[in-house]
């Protein structure tokens, strides 16, 4: 993208008015956040930002403040970028800012949710951002009556961005035992065996990277995808392990790097 995106943390009802007209452009009015909602979060330790080409708002990033009963930290809820500008690298700038606002804010911790079988998320999530996971969330908002998604359980990771650590370093030796043995059915990579016995370092977890065709073609796959990584993540999550990469082979096979922290 030629023109230069700027981001800005917007306080205003107008800027954030403006907001919930891109997020219901982006979802739908229903899914939007009220701009009550966003106004009281702003001014109770939460943000909004927006990127900006020249004056237009072409995304957003909305964050509130959680508390465990321990510590506080920020729940980063929802980013949204315009149909017309995805794949520009508009989001990863939009949470490279979200890191520099909490910090300025006295927050060390960020979480969110994605579901982890969608790798350009992962991606984005764990291999440029650094954030780590070690808890599996199960059909976290129930069944979704999209037509896509009807029968698919809303199965999440809970991602914990520590913005005061340094990235974990991915030593894999070499030597990582893989999780999942695969074969391809019909063009999509198919879920044979899973092995819930291993006890090495370093564990590979096969994920495909077209969940979303695989889901339009094949949903019976899709499903199988769903049980068999629920199953892995949820015994090596309670073993000790964390997922801390996606990394993708040359055959263009993604697969999710477990270690013991």
């Amino acid at each position: 993208m030629k023109e230069e995106v700027s981001i800005r943390n917007l306080q205003t009802v107008t800027e954030l008015e403006k907001v919930r007209e891109l997020e219901a452009q982006i979802w739908s009015l229903e899914d939007s956040v009220p701009v009550n909602q966003t106004v009281a979060a702003v001014k109770n330790g939460g943000f909004v930002l927006g990127a900006f080409v020249r004056e237009k708002l072409i995304g957003f990033q909305y964050s509130f403040p959680g508390f465990d009963g321990t510590k506080a930290y920020l729940c980063s809820h929802s980013l949204g970028i315009h149909p017309d500008y995805r794949a520009f690298g508009v989001g990863e700038k939009l949470k490279w800012a979200q890191k520099k606002t909490a910090l300025l804010k006295g927050y060390e911790l960020i979480t969110w949710t994605y579901d982890p079988l969608e790798t350009v998320n992962a991606n984005l999530n764990l291999h440029k951002l650094g954030g780590v996971c070690s808890t599996y969330m199960e059909d976290v908002y129930g069944e979704m009556n999209d037509g896509l998604n009807t029968g698919m359980a809303t199965d999440r990771f809970l991602v914990e961005w520590r913005l005061k650590s340094e990235n974990v370093k991915r030593d894999l030796g070499g030597d990582a035992q893989q999780v999942i043995r695969t074969d391809q059915f019909n063009e999509n990579l198919s879920p044979v065996e899973i092995h819930l016995n291993l006890t090495h370092d370093t564990l590979f977890v096969s994920v495909p990277g077209n969940f979303q065709r695989i889901k339009t073609e094949d949903f019976s796959l899709a499903k199988q995808w769903r049980e068999a990584t629920r199953k892995v993540f949820n015994h090596y999550f309670k073993e000790g392990y964390t997922a801390i990469d996606l990394l993708k082979d040359k055959e263009n096979h993604y697969y999710y790097v477990l270690q013991k922290l």
